[in-house]
């Protein structure tokens, strides 16, 4: 069985009868974890054991695992900084903030990977732009070169543990203020003013980025198409213009920036008729039938091509595994570049 192009959430710390008919649909691919699902490490990996054990090949597993104030599983991990202390770090060292980065990124890797998770949706390279609440020290730094740096050693730092990257949200939500989980931001910067936004795809992708995560955001002034629901921004620029090869998500359909364009059935075919592999449906159980139904002629074999690229590759893990010596080095190093540099806007741990 192939992957399907559904990511879908699950209610609680098992599976109930309801999710496990639900993921076996040959129309979902992945699951998507969040903190309600967590308790403790020895939870956790049996519940991604119990998800990966309904179908072969498995479902992909997901989190989100950023760091700061977007980190699912806090108990039994390292509590992550926020990407801006990196940003930071390298106002005052940029070599050192580069070997950071991808110490955080190895971090988060390996002990997300010893659970069986398959990979975060990190690391957000959006601009800092001063505008977006929502991004806010989520996003590394205000100028895009800085961005695009610290995002390739993140992302190599990911990929040296075994776990892909997936970079979001494009083409960049820096730049508005409104939340998309609550309304339909609107950026009216022509194509050229956005052009920093696009710069640390283009330095990813030229790495071999594995995955990309859309933005509900409406660009007013180059097209009237949501990003996320857009063929312009999927296959026109991401793909044509950026030479993007790997696997296109939605963000979560079920947010109120993607309500404007319809029902969620529609949202779901007008996604991934745009070019979208995979989209994110999350706290909305009832609409997952629905979606199912709307997609039954639903068949994309570049897209289901595409998606295991996402898998974890365990021998890397393996080489520096949860609980190893080089993971004992990762979490000292952490440890003193926090209390060497404090991050001014809070507590980090």
């Amino acid at each position: 069985m192939t992957l399907g192009p559904l990511m879908i959430d699950v209610a609680g710390e098992s599976l109930n009868a309801e999710d496990r008919e639900v993921l076996q649909h040959p129309l979902v691919g992945g699951v998507i974890l969040f903190s309600r699902n967590y308790t403790g490490r020895e939870q956790v990996t049996r519940l991604v054991d119990e998800i990966r054990s309904l179908r072969s090949p498995p479902l992909l597993v997901a989190v989100d695992q950023e760091g700061g104030r977007v980190q699912r599983f806090q108990e039994d991990f390292t509590r992550l900084p926020p990407l801006a202390w990196l940003g930071q770090l390298h106002d005052a060292n940029p070599e050192h903030a580069h070997r950071m980065a991808g110490l955080h990124a190895r971090l988060m890797a390996t002990e997300l990977l010893d659970t069986g998770v398959d990979f975060s949706f990190a690391p957000v390279v959006d601009i800092d732009h001063g505008l977006c609440e929502v991004i806010g020290d989520r996003a590394l730094h205000q100028d895009p070169n800085t961005v695009a740096r610290l995002a390739l050693a993140y992302m190599q730092g990911m990929r040296q543990a075994g776990m892909a990257a997936v970079a979001k949200h494009f083409p960049g939500h820096g730049g508005v203020e409104g939340d998309s989980h609550l309304l339909l931001p609107e950026d009216h910067r022509s194509r050229e003013e956005l052009l920093d936004d696009l710069h640390p795809y283009t330095t990813l992708i030229d790495d071999g980025l594995h995955g990309v995560m859309m933005a509900h955001v409406r660009y007013a002034d180059v097209h009237q198409s949501i990003a996320s629901m857009s063929s312009y921004w999927i296959r026109d620029v991401l793909r044509n213009e950026l030479g993007f090869a790997g696997a296109v998500f939605s963000d979560d359909l079920s947010m109120a920036g993607a309500g404007v364009v319809g029902d969620i059935e529609e949202r779901a075919r007008i996604a991934l008729q745009a070019g979208a592999d995979m989209i994110l449906i999350c706290n909305d159980r009832e609409s997952v039938g629905p979606v199912i139904e709307a997609l039954a002629d639903y068949d994309e074999p570049a897209s289901a091509a595409r998606l295991p690229a996402l898998r974890a590759d365990r021998k890397k893990y393996t080489a520096a595994e949860y609980g190893s010596e080089e993971w004992d080095t990762m979490i000292a190093g952490l440890s003193d570049a926090l209390a060497d540099a404090a991050f001014s806007q809070g507590s980090l741990v």
